[in-house]
């Protein structure tokens, strides 16, 4: 594959970096419905579907690298990724808490209503959803460490 090859109307370069960008911004929005689906089978149909994304998007990057079509960013400091991620820690901590509180302050205010055990809503069986199998899916280079790791060091 030569990047500076046209591929029709645009350079090959071009119209993978376009892909690309359309494969991440479909994760996102196949991760906004798994989160906003109410239906279990809704769900796992999303789920199925940011995964093979993702899988295509990982694919993709890996070519566009080996092909010095991609660069990726600097590597990130230590100290700024650790600090990062205690505050996402504290925000996952906070928002548990919050979730209780408002859980168990639901389930003594329903307990007058629907007696003693509080509301307790009824849950539909449905069929779970299938996903097809996915031909040449992506596989995670397995040296033992994250690519990531090399960065943080």
């Amino acid at each position: 594959m030569n990047g500076t090859s046209m591929s029709g109307f645009m350079p090959e370069k071009d119209l993978l970096h376009t892909i690309l960008n359309d494969l991440k911004r479909t994760s996102r929005e196949y991760a906004t419905g798994v989160t906003e689906a109410a239906c279990p089978t809704v769900r796992q149909m999303f789920t199925d579907l940011t995964n093979s994304t993702l899988q295509m998007q990982g694919q993709l990057f890996n070519l566009m690298q080996q092909q010095n079509m991609y660069s990726v960013a600097s590597p990130a400091l230590r100290d700024e990724v650790n600090k990062r991620l205690r505050d996402h820690e504290q925000t996952i901590q906070k928002a548990n808490q919050f979730v209780q509180q408002k859980l168990q302050a639901q389930q003594g205010y329903g307990a007058g209503y629907y007696g003693q055990g509080g509301y307790q809503p009824q849950q539909q069986q449905q069929a779970p959803y299938q996903p097809q199998q996915q031909h040449g899916s992506y596989q995670p280079q397995s040296s033992g460490t994250s690519r990531y790791s090399d960065y943080l060091s």
